[in-house]
């Protein structure tokens, strides 16, 4: 089954978006000293990120590295949410076990 390129480009943006917004969350109650909240914020965070990567892994499958799907501004606009999310998770992690000190 093809997937719709236009739907499976706003489920990267709404997924990998809402876990980068999590991850701001985490540090937030982190840095209020919440730091049990917050490790549950970043697995809430985690969630969301999976949803992106496997809607990117649908595409990367669908491709199947013959430039079947169409490079469009939309798709590299998704492609930098998901990165920004993931890096803030990593990020969210090492300062959460900073506060945590």
């Amino acid at each position: 089954m093809m997937i719709e390129l236009e739907e499976a480009v706003m489920e990267i943006i709404m997924n990998a978006g809402q876990s980068r917004s999590l991850c701001f969350e985490a540090l937030h109650s982190a840095r209020q000293g919440n730091i049990e909240e917050a490790k549950l914020l970043l697995v809430e965070a985690d969630g969301y990120a999976r949803e992106a990567h496997k809607m990117q892994t649908k595409l990367i499958e669908q491709d199947a590295g013959e430039a079947k799907q169409p490079m469009t501004l939309i798709m590299v606009h998704a492609q930098d949410h998901l990165m920004t999310s993931m890096l803030a998770r990593e990020l969210s992690n090492e300062i959460i076990h900073l506060y945590q000190r």
